[in-house]
């Protein structure tokens, strides 16, 4: 269900990170999209640590609405260890950086973003280096060593395909839905608020753990809940400027939330 490549160190220093966050709470006034040049739309996905169960549902159903080789991973879930004797997990789905180490290093112009914020891979433009792979701080691209051609185990229990099945010898990674997040778009629908228009693991989780909006709308529901919560970035340090934001687990949470 999980990947347990997350070792107790590390599991401290999240823990530290998101207490000092949660002692912070009071001085966090306003959330934005970070510098640089955008278009009218900057998407974001808000994870609750304290919601989160490790149900691995995110996983299948990215699984089924991707058409994802049952070995390939695009939204790992790593056990981040216990507080208070219950578990704690870190979902990992691309964080889709405003300055993304895989969009600088692709020698070819397959990784590129979008102006709404999205990193997107040209699958057909990869010749397949890896250097991406090997520049993400997240891990969050899983190469395909073999070409997909049997049952994808996923269909029809967690959904059915919506994208294409990638070539052989390319990294994958998620998109945030972004064949979602355009098709409901042009019917009207808004991301994070209608379904259809939302990334399929933000939908599909039971315990409402993600949420996805726009940063650039305050009243967005990602804006709202940053607003309101202490939050965190997976290695902010390294300038990458996540748009993956996490809601720490703090003791009170805990409690509030079981």
């Amino acid at each position: 269900m999980t990947e347990n490549n997350f070792s107790r160190r590390d599991f401290i220093k999240l823990s530290g990170i998101g207490l000092a966050v949660a002692a912070a709470v009071n001085t966090i006034t306003k959330v934005e999209a970070s510098e640089g040049v955008k278009g009218k739309h900057q998407w974001a996905m808000v994870i609750d640590q304290a919601k989160c169960t490790g149900c691995d549902q995110c996983d299948q159903v990215c699984h089924a609405h991707n058409d994802i080789h049952p070995d390939l991973h695009w939204n790992k879930v790593v056990n981040a260890g216990e507080i208070n004797g219950q578990m704690v997990y870190l979902p990992r789905p691309c964080m889709h950086c405003e300055h993304a180490p895989c969009v600088e290093v692709c020698p070819v112009g397959a990784s590129y973003y979008r102006e709404d914020g999205i990193v997107m891979m040209d699958y057909d433009k990869c010749i397949g280096c890896r250097y991406c792979q090997v520049a993400c701080p997240y891990d969050a691209r899983a190469f395909n060593w073999e070409a997909f051609t049997g049952d994808n185990p996923a269909v029809p229990e967690w959904g059915e395909p919506e994208i294409e099945r990638r070539p052989r010898g390319v990294p994958e990674k998620c998109s945030f839905c972004y064949n979602r997040i355009d098709r409901g778009m042009a019917v009207g629908l808004v991301p994070g608020v209608d379904a259809e228009a939302t990334p399929a693991c933000a939908v599909a989780c039971p315990t409402g753990a993600r949420a996805f909006g726009d940063l650039n709308d305050p009243n967005s529901n990602v804006s709202q809940i940053l607003r309101e919560n202490p939050s965190y970035r997976l290695r902010e340090n390294l300038g990458t400027n996540p748009r993956v934001y996490y809601l720490p687990v703090t003791e009170d949470r805990l409690v509030a939330e079981s």
